[in-house]
């Protein structure tokens, strides 16, 4: 059987080892010929794929449901699911998506971007089907990277106590999340695979064994039984933990042996109650170059599958707002000991790689543990430090209430840089970073504000840093906009004042962040068809620059907002309170992403689809305010 031919993942049923074996090979050359030409999620998938097989040759999945957390590492799942000959549309628009979703595949039985849901949801399903009175299985997939997230052990611990609810959690040990690991629960895991007691008594006892003349060869293959054993007591100590939380521990079972890993499933749904089978795997198995380099091999770009690489650029493009972020945090954090970054689990991804390598003590990662971030943060503005802490946008709605709690009610200096704000593309609704203009904006004490590009990200950082109190800046994935930047010397910002880009009698045009730029394009198109606009980088959209503002709103009568957010409770909502607080009474359009979810794109297309080009934007502009002589006749 190919591949191809599999459209439900019970045609797996009475394969041969070989067979499986052989559908193996296939998914991983379909997986990495797909990932090389669309980008997407590498390591992880690699590292599953005979978990998968394993896993579904003994479930109904007719009946069955299985949760896999994240959904990075379920492409094989996708392959095995009848997507097959879409899967070359990954992550493009109106093609395959890149995590798990409810209405793109019947056997999607859970969507998620975010970390540690498996459990709960499973669980979820589970104690549903009891109370209906049927039977059927319900299985979590999740990575040892997702178990260092708080939710997983809340839900391992209610599990624990429902000794008659049969869950089944696969964890998939590969001692990687995106970033290495970090935490007691991970050391845990990993003590004994590097152990010195360990490494002497296998690697000791076999250089031994292999010194005996004649024999020293044969000796230390039959040893090989005896190292598995003792390996084996030493894990057991893993799964006394598990034991002690009310789970039947099974494992460490060899994540790419197909046969003991069908025997473990198999055994392991005989069982009553929670039971947890612990796999271990290679992320990127199969691919030299993932298995050698799990972080950067975690998720690529479009790249060259011969040698690995990137492929290159048309032409050179800017520093990333990332990288710039990254070493301007680098330089000042040189000159003040108070500053420390902080993430969680996401080095590379924010730039903060950069700051862990020059100043390691200066660095913090916390694991998949947003919550902790924060109020660790808090824990240390508290005691004189300037914690600088980098989560993605999406991520940041995870610590909501910390961010309320124990930041901005106790008024505390700590700075949240937003990455990935605004249209991400390709990872879709649970990534795009549309909200936190919304739902930090609502927080009394709080301070926001956006960069127009990547020299005044520069300044903005300064500013946060010496800000006394709760502050946050969002900038956009990718690469700036290409405007020189100062290597050192940043002057601050003062808090609550926008700049004057553009003067123009017709039309007020206030933009916010990555929209600054746009807005300008805007302007220009604006100006072509008789109309003159002023425009306004407002830096801040909490304080808002009402000395600026008011009047000009006043003075010229038509203003248009732009954000690259939603506008529910956005920007373009904070000027119209403002206006009405102040009783001016002026037609005010707002141009950003309505309520609705941005799907999986690129940002290109997105921002067509949404009308976000400037070319757009200038139409609707003028399809609400007409013409320059209409405007004039408005105003005579």
């Amino acid at each position: 059987m190919h591949l191809s031919e599999i459209t439900h993942p019970n045609q797996l049923h009475g394969l041969s080892i070989a067979q499986l074996e052989q559908i193996g090979h296939q998914i991983r050359e379909k997986h990495l010929q797909t990932v090389a030409a669309t980008g997407g999620h590498l390591g992880p998938g690699l590292g599953v794929v005979e978990l998968t097989l394993a896993l579904y040759q003994t479930l109904d999945l007719d009946r069955d449901k299985v949760v896999w957390d994240v959904g990075h590492q379920a492409y094989p799942h996708k392959l095995l699911t009848g997507r097959y000959h879409d899967f070359h549309t990954l992550r493009q628009k109106d093609g395959i998506a890149g995590y798990l979703k409810r209405t793109e595949n019947r056997f999607d039985h859970f969507g998620a971007g975010h970390a540690s849901t498996s459990i709960s949801a499973a669980l979820g399903m589970a104690l549903a089907r009891d109370a209906q009175g049927e039977d059927y299985r319900c299985v979590a997939v999740i990575g040892d990277g997702s178990l260092t997230g708080g939710m997983a052990l809340e839900a391992i611990n209610h599990a624990g106590h429902l000794p008659k609810t049969r869950l089944l959690v696969v964890l998939n040990d590969n001692d990687m999340s995106i970033s290495p690991n970090v935490g007691a629960l991970s050391r845990y895991l990993n003590k004994i695979r590097v152990s010195e007691p360990m490494q002497l008594l296998t690697d000791g006892l076999t250089q031994g064994m292999q010194q005996i003349p004649f024999v020293g060869g044969a000796i230390t293959q039959g040893f090989e039984p005896v190292k598995e054993g003792m390996k084996r007591l030493s894990y057991s100590k893993i799964g006394a933990v598990f034991e002690e939380l009310g789970f039947t521990y099974m494992g460490p079972v060899d994540g790419h042996n197909l046969e003991e890993l069908i025997a473990t499933f198999r055994e392991a749904h005989k069982h009553v109650g929670p039971v947890l089978v612990h796999v271990a795997t290679t992320k990127g198995k199969g691919y030299p170059y993932a298995e050698e380099d799990q972080v950067g091999y975690h998720a690529q770009n479009p790249f060259d599958l011969a040698t690995g690489k990137a492929k290159p650029a048309s032409k050179p493009k800017p520093p990333s707002y990332s990288k710039v972020f990254g070493q301007t945090l680098t330089t000042l954090a040189k000159s003040d000991r108070r500053i420390v970054g902080i993430t969680a689990a996401m080095a590379t991804g924010t730039g903060l790689d950069i700051l862990q390598k020059a100043l390691p003590k200066q660095y913090i990662d916390v694991g998949i543990a947003e919550q902790h971030a924060v109020v660790l943060a808090a824990g240390m503005a508290c005691d004189g430090m300037r914690p600088v802490v980098a989560i993605y946008s999406t991520f940041l709605q995870r610590a909501f209430d910390q961010v309320i709690h124990d930041v901005c009610i106790q008024k505390l200096p700590v700075f949240f840089c937003l990455d990935r704000a605004g249209i991400v593309g390709a990872d879709g609704p649970t990534h795009q970073g549309m909200y936190d203009i919304a739902y930090l904006r609502l927080i009394p004490n709080m301070v926001l504000m956006a960069p127009k590009d990547e020299a005044e990200l520069q300044r903005m950082l300064v500013t946060g840093i010496e800000h006394d109190g709760p502050i946050a800046m969002r900038f956009p994935r990718g690469n700036g906009v290409g405007v020189p930047l100062p290597e050192e010397g940043w002057e601050s910002l003062p808090i609550g004042k926008a700049e004057q880009l553009r003067q123009g009698d017709d039309l007020l045009l206030l933009a916010y962040g990555s929209m600054v730029y746009p807005a300008m394009q805007t302007a220009e198109l604006l100006n072509e068809h008789g109309i003159s606009a002023t425009v306004i980088n407002a830096r801040f959209a909490k304080p808002l620059d009402e000395e600026l503002i008011v009047p000009l709103a006043r003075q010229i009568g038509k203003v248009v907002t732009f954000e690259e957010g939603c506008l529910p409770g956005g920007f373009g909502s904070a000027i119209m309170e403002s206006l009405q607080a102040h009783d001016v009474q002026v037609p005010v359009m707002t141009i950003g992403v309505p309520d609705l979810l941005v799907e999986h794109a690129s940002p290109d297309e997105s921002k067509q689809e949404l009308g976000l080009t400037p070319r757009q934007m200038a139409d609707r502009i003028l399809e609400k305010f007409g013409s320059r002589q209409r405007i004039g006749a408005a105003s005579a």
